[in-house]
């Protein structure tokens, strides 16, 4: 068996060899076949090689041509549209000018800050981010939902504006798709509630809304540049390629306040409001004769870096807008126009007895029975008794003319907005009782400024100044317009005056009762009772005619000056012992002023329980430079007298603003 098994074991073996063995060949044919597959190798490579080249020729030519035509012919076409997917034009904020005052301290400065907003498209990629975002910015996210309602189809949506630089730069660090920054300016009042009616404020894209910053908007604001940006497709900016236009800044302003005169009164005022639970009250200082506004401050206030809590009842500057009953403050005035009757002196004997006057069936009271006693005495003891019977002395049209030269009935012209021109009645209207009240004050309504404007007249002797809010001096305003700073040209600011009209045909538009086809003296005399008939009745330019609107002339005479020093003589009486507004007096400077109390006119009849309580009084008597006028408006309790309350608020202010001007002029 062994056997066997090698035997077929090796028989297998030697089976295959010889199953496997090649039957042998020529060598010449080999050869042959050799050559022949290598030549057909290098053919078909060959043959290959060139299809391949061919293909590549074409493929570059196609991708040639498609730059070709791509690079060339719609060069325009794509520059468009990567202009339209790229290329931003981006406004960049013009900083507005500042407010100073008249030394040059900043009352309204802008500061730079940033605002956030999104592009809704990709915002909403981002939802599971919003609740971070919401956080920085102090909302919830409902108000980030109610902040987008609706605006989802737009490109630009403001989140939040004037971010302080705390948060702007937390926004910043999220790098969230969709959001951005933008620098804008915001508009701050070092002073806050003190300047805060005079200045006004501006709203969030600094536009003046409200006071000075309103009045002078226009060389305040600036003109915005532009810059073009590259952004990627999330929005984002990838590089600033140009500045297309520079921003130009808004002008720099002195006005012609002093920050120290009016904090002195504003000081002063808050005191006297509080302590007498006023309702509220109103102060102005100007300047003599320039008639410059050095302090404007009212009670209550507000505070305008607080745009939330800008209430109108707070931020209404109510010694321009509200126009009031003067009480005896009016006195004076119609002392003067018996002082330009030539009837009457500052000796002239006035009959008071018995302390009461019939007038009708009205019936005017003194205090008491100040018996015969001169026109001085009649303003030093405030007699309504004997201004009444020196008013109803005199011609109606006299004492209407003096009223309204002073300016009463017509706006002051100070280009400060809203201001009001009160109420002065024609003289043809009157009823003797009229002319009787309006002597002390009743019947008339006027605004602080309007009375403050009066009483600068009697101090320039007899010379009624343009209210001013610039300074007189041009070179504290060196980049304003001059033309700003005359009053042709200020009178573009209020809108009632037209420094192009020269005629009576044009100026009758000031004056409705004018007919504006009537262009002679002659004609409009007899429309117009108050014109003056010793008036050339070939007046006919702007400048001449100017007089019979105080307005329209920066120094109208409205009395003769000699009348106007014994008014003034007569008026340092009232601060004397003895005098109602003795509380007003100071030492060693002579003082002139006059008190007022006045009940309230509410629903048709006076009040037994409201009252105004005013004051007016100029330093130094002898040379007047200051004027300041008082009202408290509704003081509470007894005191409630311009004397008590009034004059010791002038007094305070005056003191203090005395030795400061006093140390300037050393």
């Amino acid at each position: 068996m062994i056997h066997l098994w090698w035997q077929r074991k090796h028989s297998r073996r030697g089976a295959s060899p010889r199953r496997l063995t090649k039957k042998p060949q020529p060598p010449e044919l080999w050869q042959a076949t050799r050559l022949w597959l290598r030549r057909s190798q290098t053919a078909l490579f060959g043959a290959r090689r060139q299809w391949l080249l061919g293909l590549l020729v074409v493929i570059l030519s196609v991708l040639l041509g498609r730059a070709v035509f791509l690079q060339v012919i719609q060069q325009d076409f794509l520059q468009k549209q990567w202009e339209a997917r790229h290329l931003r034009k981006l406004p960049v904020p013009a900083h507005r000018g500042m407010l100073m005052d008249r030394a040059g301290e900043p009352l309204a400065i802008s500061t730079p800050v940033g605002s956030v907003w999104v592009q809704p498209a990709q915002f909403i990629t981002i939802s599971s981010q919003w609740q971070t975002l919401a956080q920085i910015l102090g909302w919830s996210l409902s108000d980030l939902d109610t902040a987008l309602a609706g605006r989802w189809q737009r490109e630009f949506v403001y989140l939040k504006r004037h971010l302080s630089p705390t948060v702007a730069q937390q926004v910043k660090d999220l790098k969230l798709p969709g959001v951005f920054l933008q620098r804008e300016y915001r508009r701050y009042y070092p002073l806050g509630e003190v300047t805060a009616q005079v200045l006004g404020f501006t709203n969030i894209d600094e536009v003046g809304q409200e006071g000075l910053e309103l009045a002078l908007n226009e060389p305040l604001t600036g003109k915005p540049g532009s810059k073009q940006i590259v952004q990627d497709k999330q929005g984002q900016i990838i590089a600033q390629i140009a500045n297309l236009q520079a921003p130009q800044p808004g002008q720099n302003i002195r006005l012609s306040l002093d920050r120290r005169l009016q904090y002195l009164a504003y000081r002063e005022l808050k005191a006297a409001v509080l302590n007498s639970q006023a309702k509220a009250g109103a102060a102005i200082i100007l300047g003599i004769p320039s008639g410059e506004v050095l302090a404007m401050v009212n009670q209550p206030v507000c505070n305008p870096n607080n745009r939330e809590r800008r209430h109108s009842e707070q931020c209404r500057n109510r010694a321009v807008t509200d126009s009031l009953e003067p009480g005896s403050t009016f006195k004076p005035f119609t002392i003067a126009a018996a002082l330009e009757s030539g009837r009457y002196t500052a000796k002239t004997r006035i009959d008071t007895r018995p302390g009461k006057l019939i007038v009708g069936e009205n019936q005017i009271l003194d205090p008491q029975n100040y018996g015969i006693i001169d026109v001085t005495t009649v303003l030093q003891k405030s007699s309504n008794v004997g201004a009444s019977k020196i008013a109803l002395s005199l011609p109606p049209k006299a004492l209407w003319e003096m009223l309204n030269k002073l300016g009463f009935g017509h706006r002051p012209g100070s280009s400060f907005p809203g201001e009001e021109k009160g109420l002065l009645t024609s003289f043809s209207n009157w009823q003797p009782i009229d002319q009787a009240s309006l002597a002390f004050g009743y019947g008339a309504r006027v605004t602080l400024l309007q009375l403050a404007r009066a009483y600068a007249a009697i101090g320039t002797q007899g010379q009624l100044p343009l209210i001013r809010f610039l300074p007189v001096n041009p070179d504290l305003n060196p980049d304003l317009n001059p033309d700003l700073t005359t009053f042709k040209k200020l009178s573009n600011l209020n809108p009632g005056l037209n420094p192009d009209l020269t005629t009576f045909k044009k100026l009758s538009n000031l004056n409705p009762d004018l007919n504006p086809d009537l262009t002679t003296f002659e004609k409009l005399s007899n429309l117009n009772p108050g014109l003056n008939s010793d008036l050339n009745p070939d007046l006919t330019t702007f400048e001449k005619l100017s007089n019979l609107n105080p307005n329209l002339n920066p120094n109208s005479t409205v009395m003769q000056p000699e009348n106007a020093r014994s008014l003034l003589n007569m008026l340092e009486t009232v601060v004397k012992p003895g005098g109602t507004g003795y509380l007003a007096f100071l030492p060693n400077v002579r003082v002139a002023g006059k008190t007022g109390t006045t009940r309230k006119f509410i629903d048709g009849q006076y009040s037994e329980t409201q009252y105004l309580a005013w004051f007016v009084g100029l330093v130094p008597a002898d040379a007047p430079r200051l004027v300041m006028a008082v009202v408290i408006d509704e003081p509470q309790g007894d005191n409630y007298y311009g004397g008590k309350i009034a004059a010791p608020i002038f007094a305070k202010v005056m003191s203090d603003a005395l030795r400061l001007l006093n140390r300037e002029t050393e």
